[in-house]
């Protein structure tokens, strides 16, 4: 159905056009369009911005950068506001009230000495932090404890000390496994690791006298876990067999002097030459014997020429001339036993060549060039190494 085209209690019929005394217009009955603002139909006018500063107040209030900042930075908040018609008034006020608790506790912070307290507890448990590592991340010349204070290769985080100090063990240097590409097991690494190591700990402490005897080479290396993020880095250190060691035990180029290294370059080589020594006797392996007792000979006259050839300090020039006598005169043993065609040949020099070595390789020499001058329980000599 159409709908009719007037209302309800419209005019009757017949009565003069327009509306009658009271009525409103026709068109008052609809609500009319707001009117455009800026060109944009119903667009409203927009809302008053909220001032910078009354948001840096607060901000300010909240974290406690510099108390008193958040009560002038809401003192100039709340004139602009004012100023300007802008909104923030809450936020000024928050932020100066916030500013001014965080001032009171400073202030009574600084009066008690409680702030001292909160800082120095701080600074010790970051000084903490920083001297707690992973033992894979010592570095050659770092001294440091394990946990419990024993060394163990379960122990990967450790703590950095002072040498001076007593502690568990001091880091040689490292190298990087490259011997495999997948992860061989413990075992395989193992020889590797040692061998690498006591060349690495032997040229740290040249002055091997100077290693107390309770000092054992010890090293980390990869795990499994490791491995697999990685990690081929193998750690060497001389490590407290038992107790703790006191002082560093580095003697090399950048602890000793000229003198020093021209001594104990050579004569400590005497020394590996003998350690190497065959396990088998030389009625069971005489081609191995006699190629030891050759390169002990090589090794003592090379020895010999360096000792000879280097221009001592006037102390030192008597005590390693001696010495070097001493050598060249049991170096005709150790030739013989290499030269030997059997067994009783290479036993009858066999004494004489180990009996024919200074008992102390040189001590007179050591403390003429200011070196430790006691040696350790295993040196060659009373003892042997036979």
């Amino acid at each position: 159905m159409e709908p009719s085209s007037q209302g309800p209690q419209g005019p009757p019929q017949g009565s003069p056009q327009g509306p009658p005394q009271g009525w409103p217009p026709p068109q008052a009955l609809y609500p009319q369009a707001p009117a455009p603002f800026y060109g944009v139909p119903g667009a409203q006018p927009p809302r008053a911005s909220v001032n910078g500063l009354a948001i840096a107040s607060l901000v300010t209030g909240i974290v406690c950068l510099v108390p008193p900042l958040g009560m002038v930075l809401g003192g100039f908040a709340l004139g602009r506001i004012r100023g300007r018609g802008e909104r923030g008034t809450g936020l000024a006020v928050t932020g100066m009230a916030l500013s001014l608790v965080s001032t009171l506790l400073v202030v009574v912070g600084l009066t008690t000495g409680a702030f001292r307290d909160v800082y120095d507890g701080v600074r010790d448990a970051a000084d903490e932090v920083s001297r707690s590592r992973s033992a894979f991340d010592l570095h050659k010349g770092q001294c440091f404890d394990s946990p419990g204070g024993a060394v163990e290769a379960e122990a990967v985080d450790v703590t950095i000390v002072d040498c001076a100090e007593p502690h568990d063990g001091e880091i040689t240097g490292g190298f990087k496994i490259t011997e495999f590409r997948a992860w061989p097991g413990d075992k395989p690494i193992e020889p590797i690791a040692e061998k690498r190591c006591d060349r690495l700990n032997t040229a740290y402490a040249l002055d091997t006298w100077a290693v107390p005897d309770h000092a054992w080479m010890y090293y980390y290396q990869p795990s499994k876990e490791s491995w697999a993020i990685g990690d081929r880095t193998v750690t060497c250190a001389f490590a407290a067999e038992k107790g703790k060691l006191t002082g560093s035990v580095r003697g090399d180029e950048k602890t000793l002097d000229a003198h020093q290294l021209a001594y104990l370059k050579p004569v400590n080589r005497i020394d590996a030459a003998l350690m190497e020594e065959p396990d088998a006797d030389v009625e069971e392996d005489r081609e191995a014997n006699v190629a030891w007792a050759r390169k002990v000979s090589s090794t003592l006259t090379a020895t010999v020429a360096e000792l000879r050839a280097h221009p001592w300090p006037a102390a030192a020039r008597r005590p390693v001339a001696d010495l070097a006598e001493e050598l060249e005169t049991v170096r005709e043993h150790w030739t013989r036993m290499a030269d030997a065609k059997d067994p009783d040949t290479f036993w009858e020099h066999y004494e004489p060549a180990y009996d024919g070595l200074p008992a102390d390789l040189g001590a007179t020499a050591r403390g003429a060039l200011k070196l430790d001058v006691t040696p350790p329980a295993d040196a060659t000599g009373a003892e042997g190494t036979a």
